[in-house]
């Protein structure tokens, strides 16, 4: 049987596929055109896909003996779902592996962000410092400050209990209430007192088609004029142009970006901010997790194609 994956990954999880299958591993930089990876999947069994990747019916339908799509991420949004299903094709991801490295990223960017580490490192570098003054990149304190999650799941209960070593006041909005949210000292809100109350906002939610624009113009002009966002979950949550109007404005004090609406293209004039963080998407970047997500995907195919359901299946058998 036959694998492609579509842009290489750890050599963990590529070594455990070769083991048992035939593996095509695209090694090249630059990302493969869809009719490259359409022409490269005609003949697998397995294809493992990356979130870049547009896994659409014409894709599905190329893969003619495809049992399964193993995305190498926890998010599946470039992934049609329910037409993979109707195919007969698993769809699975990598939950849980990259929860906390997330949360890790996360917080790097709140204090990025809200003590200028950015542009007082290069500030240093160009040779400009020349002593203590009172008056030197201020920023923001955090500790005992209000912290705004929004979207309280695995990832979002690891911000949190980062946020306690912090002594901040949690609150959150989910689509529900969490059950353990006592464990945190964390207090359910509606999303309009989280943007009105925090003065730290960190969005950790899927994006689905409840949440696109979640944070549109209209709700981003709530926010407090000292208040710093930080995305590490999924760029069209938020309006970016609204939100760079703000920025711009200094409506906001500053937001700390690992996504964005249109990845890898982003707001023109995000780039020259100086109240603003920009990541190339690496909130998994971790040595660590990274090997643990390739094993991930094999494991998936691994149980597909010798005919057991994957462990990591994106729906419920």
């Amino acid at each position: 049987m036959k694998v492609f994956i579509t842009y290489k990954i750890p050599e963990p999880g590529i070594n455990l596929l070769k083991e048992k299958f035939d593996v095509d591993v695209y090694e090249g930089e630059r990302f493969l055109t869809k009719q490259e990876m359409m022409e490269r999947v005609k003949e697998a069994d397995a294809v493992v896909t990356q979130l870049r990747d547009p896994v659409d019916k014409e894709f599905i339908d190329a893969g003619k003996k495809l049992k399964i799509i193993a995305n190498y991420a926890v998010g599946f949004n470039n992934i049609d779902v329910e037409y993979a299903k109707q195919k007969g094709i698993y769809v699975t991801n990598t939950p849980d592996v990259l929860t906390e490295a997330t949360a890790d990223i996360t917080w790097a960017l709140i204090l990025a962000v809200a003590r200028k580490i950015i542009p007082a490192d290069k500030f240093t570098r160009e040779g400009k410092f020349e002593g203590w003054k009172p008056n030197l990149f201020l920023g923001y304190e955090i500790y005992g400050k209000t912290l705004g999650i929004i979207g309280m799941g695995r990832i979002g209960k690891a911000v949190a209990r980062r946020a306690m070593g912090f002594g901040m006041k949690i609150i959150y909005h989910n689509r529900k209430r969490a059950e353990d949210d006592y464990k945190y000292n964390a207090k359910y809100v509606d999303l309009e007192t989280l943007l009105k109350e925090s003065d730290y906002i960190s969005i950790n939610a899927p994006l689905t088609k409840e949440t696109y624009h979640l944070l549109n113009k209209e709700r981003l002009s709530l926010l407090k004029k000292n208040a710093i966002l930080v995305n590490t979950a999924r760029g069209p949550i938020v309006d970016e142009k609204a939100l760079y109007e703000l920025l711009k404005d200094r409506k906001i004090a500053g937001a700390g970006f690992d996504v964005y609406e249109n990845e890898p293209e982003i707001t023109e004039g995000l780039e020259k901010l100086d109240n603003v963080v920009l990541l190339p998407h690496i909130g998994s970047a971790t040595y660590e997790t990274r090997e643990k997500m390739s094993i991930m995907v094999a494991e998936n195919i691994i149980d597909a194609l010798e005919g057991k359901i994957p462990r990591n299946l994106v729906w419920k058998e």
